[in-house]
């Protein structure tokens, strides 16, 4: 046997989805994505972080390979060390993957309303959410750098942060909240050249 749908019932069920998506659920939806891809990706943060900060306190030592220096690292610390920090990396998603495409869809459908956009528009608009959700998410991207590289710290210098919430608390109590936007441009710059290309080619 087979059903038949009603013309008019037709009409409804295609008006319901072409209806877009409220911004709530673009938010939270973009959020969500962000913090489910950032724990597969933790891991590979973290090296990334303390490779980069190894060399300078390496003096005449030639670079480990990726592959080394990962089995060094697993060695001493095990597979845990992999994920220190994943609570600021969850967070900054949070902050950063929520605000970078919530405010992408914001502005291009405010600039759609006025006139039909093409791709320098998107990506001057995308751009744009990348350098805001930089400059929203530099605080919590400061707290995650420190506490991915915490542990690879002669003993007497480790800060030993119990959170990203201990380690933004102290760091506004220590060194005040310009502690967290020191450095902040290439960040931003980065996110801002990221944002662009990602979210305009796949718009």
């Amino acid at each position: 046997w087979c059903t038949t749908i009603h013309p008019k019932v037709r009409v409804v069920m295609a008006a319901e989805a072409e209806k877009p998506l409220g911004q709530s659920v673009i938010f939270a939806t973009s959020g969500l994505g962000g913090v489910l891809g950032w724990i597969v990706v933790h891991p590979f943060n973290t090296l990334a972080v303390r490779m980069n900060l190894s060399v300078m306190g390496e003096s005449g030592a030639a670079p480990k390979s990726f592959l080394s220096f990962s089995s060094d690292l697993v060695k001493k610390e095990g597979f845990s060390g992999l994920y220190a920090g994943l609570g600021a990396g969850c967070l900054r998603q949070v902050f950063y993957a929520t605000s970078r495409y919530g405010l992408f869809e914001t502005f291009r459908d405010a600039l759609a309303k006025y006139r039909k956009t093409d791709f320098a528009q998107r990506f001057a608009t995308a751009a744009t959410a990348g350098g805001c959700a930089a400059l929203i998410s530099c605080p919590v991207e400061v707290c995650l750098v420190r506490m991915s590289n915490d542990a690879s710290q002669p003993e007497a210098q480790r800060r030993n942060y119990k959170s990203v919430f201990d380690a933004g608390a102290r760091i506004i109590r220590e060194e005040g909240p310009a502690a967290f936007y020191r450095g902040s441009q290439p960040f931003v710059m980065r996110a801002m050249l990221v944002g662009g290309t990602q979210l305009a080619a796949y718009d």
